[in-house]
C-alpha cells in the first residue's frame, strides 16, 4: 500500500536484514541414522573367500552406501557412509549364524557412527584353529589372520578402503577428504580410486626422505620393497618380513 509523505522529511536510515546465525557444526561421520532409509541404495557385492583349518570356504556379502549430511566449519556437507551390511540368504548354516549376527551389528554400528571402531575390533578377534588365509598385501603375497572372524572384517575394510571411506590401514578418512571424494563423485560420476602400489612406494618413500628416515640399501627379493639397516642386516622396510640375517 502507498503512503503519502506530506511532512518534510528531516532524516532516515536503512533498515539492516537481520543475518541467520551460523550453523552448528555437526560431524556427518556421527549423525546417527535411526534405519535404513526406503529406497533404493548403492551397493557393493563382494565374495570373501578364505582358507583355514577345515578347507576353504567362499562367503558373499552386501554393503549398501547413503549420503549423509552435516555441518562443517559452519557449513552444510555431504559425504557417502555405509549403513548396511547384508549377508544374503541361500548359504546359510549353522557354522554362519555368527555371519549373519556379525552383519546385523554391523549395520547398527555404521548407522550409529561408529562401524570404523568396530571393524577394527572384529579383526583382532583371535581361535584356536590356526591362522586364516585370505587376500593379498599390495606386494601380491598373501595375508594370514587370526581367526574367520579377523579375515572377513579385513576384507570389509578393504571394501570400505577401495570405496574411500578408510584408509589403507583401516582408519578413518578425514571428514574434509570425505566431502571432496564424494563431491567429485557427483560431479564426475566416477568415485575415487585407491593410489597404485607404485605410488604408494612412492609417498612412503618421500615421507621418510623429509623426516631424514633410514638410508635405503638395495632392494627385498621378495616383495621388491626397499631394503634398510637394522641391527646391521639388511631388512625389508616394507613390512613383508623378509631379512638378509634369516
Amino acid at each position: 500500500m502507498a503512503v503519502e509523505i506530506t511532512s518534510k522529511i528531516v532524516s532516515y536510515s536503512v533498515k539492516k536484514a537481520v543475518e541467520a546465525p551460523p550453523l552448528a557444526d555437526e560431524n556427518p561421520l556421527t549423525v546417527r541414522i535411526p534405519s535404513r532409509p526406503e529406497g533404493t541404495l548403492e551397493a557393493v557385492s563382494e565374495k570373501i573367500s578364505y582358507v583355514g583349518a577345515e578347507g576353504r570356504k567362499k562367503v558373499y556379502l552386501l554393503v549398501s552406501f547413503m549420503p549423509v549430511e552435516g555441518v562443517l566449519n559452519g557449513k552444510r556437507v555431504v559425504i557417502e557412509r555405509p549403513v548396511e551390511f547384508f549377508f544374503p540368504s541361500g548359504q546359510l548354516s549353522s557354522e554362519h549364524q555368527w555371519i549373519t549376527a556379525t552383519m546385523r551389528s554391523l549395520s547398527l554400528a555404521a548407522r550409529g557412527g561408529y562401524v570404523t571402531q568396530a571393524v577394527a575390533d572384529l579383526r583382532k578377534v583371535a581361535w584356536d584353529k590356526g591362522l586364516v588365509r585370505c587376500g593379498m598385501n599390495r606386494w601380491g603375497k598373501p595375508m594370514f589372520h587370526d581367526s574367520e572372524v579377523a579375515a572377513i572384517a579385513w576384507s570389509i575394510q578393504q571394501i570400505l578402503y577401495r570405496r574411500g571411506f578408510l584408509d589403507l590401514d583401516g582408519n578413518q578418512v578425514p571428514v574434509e577428504e570425505l566431502v571432496s571424494r564424494y563431491a567429485q563423485r557427483l560431479a564426475s560420476g566416477h568415485g575415487w580410486q585407491p593410489p597404485s602400489a607404485e605410488e604408494l612406494d612412492r609417498a612412503e618413500r618421500e615421507a621418510r626422505e623429509q623426516q631424514g628416515g633410514p638410508a635405503v640399501v638395495g632392494h627385498c627379493p621378495e616383495c621388491n620393497g626397499e631394503l634398510i639397516m637394522m641391527d646391521g642386516c639388511p631388512t625389508c622396510y616394507a613390512g613383508c618380513g623378509w631379512s638378509k640375517c634369516g
